[in-house]
């Protein structure tokens, strides 16, 4: 059992690389937690260090999900004794993307504080819908749904926290297996705890928003 133990360990590593707090430091010699929201996530980079900088972080944040779910599938899961201990191939999965959101959410290598996680969780969706069938409608259901609302609101908070409580939901609609199903609502609840500050600022209408229009225009430039 040390091979998927190991598994664990390299999946909460993996996503408790800080990004953006080291884009901040490489590119601009600041510490990314002392600018603009504070938070160590892709929109933050995205107001503090730009575009660019913002897109490369959201990317590797991504990927730092789905490549902790497949290594932890190919390359830590024990196909022989893990069985025979109870611990079937989507329940180990399951762990292994806790421990990557984990990781980001709160990473050793920053005393514990991190980002919000929604890119990393994003990511670990992506590694499912390639292992588990009807996994991908959940990821393009989930992925149109926070698109639509952040065009529609400019918050990217708001978009993430009703994305994360919708999780179970659709989960439960495309009658997911029940380790997947736990799953996905220790997920949103990541995502809850995390975006908490956000949400007492939606409810009083400080949070900061996108100017969706002037995003297409620096996008699109």
């Amino acid at each position: 059992m040390l091979k998927p133990l190991l598994g664990l360990l390299v999946s909460y590593f993996l996503g408790a690389i800080p990004t953006a707090y080291l884009f901040g430091r490489l590119l601009k010699g600041i510490d990314l937690r002392r600018h603009g929201s504070g938070n160590l996530g892709a929109t933050n980079a995205f107001r503090v260090l730009g575009k660019g900088a913002g897109t490369l972080v959201l990317i590797i944040d991504i990927l730092k999900g789905t490549t902790a779910v497949l290594l932890s599938r190919y390359a830590f899961f024990a196909p022989q004794a893990m069985p025979q201990a109870g611990i079937s191939l989507p329940f180990y999965l399951c762990l292994s993307a806790v421990c990557a959101v984990a990781g980001h959410n709160w990473t050793i290598f920053l005393g514990f504080k991190g980002g919000k996680g929604v890119a990393t969780s994003l990511g670990v969706l992506i590694a499912f819908s390639i292992l588990i069938d009807r996994f991908f409608i959940l990821v393009l259901l989930i992925t149109g749904s926070w698109l639509i609302l952040f065009l529609a609101t400019g918050f990217v908070s708001l978009a993430s926290v009703i994305c994360s409580a919708a999780l179970p939901l659709l989960g439960l609609i495309l009658q997911l297996p029940v380790s997947i199903e736990i799953f996905l609502v220790v997920l949103g609840i990541f995502s809850l705890v995390r975006h908490k500050a956000n949400i007492s600022r939606l409810l009083q209408k400080k949070e900061s928003r996108f100017n969706t229009t002037s995003l297409f225009k620096k996008i699109f430039k």
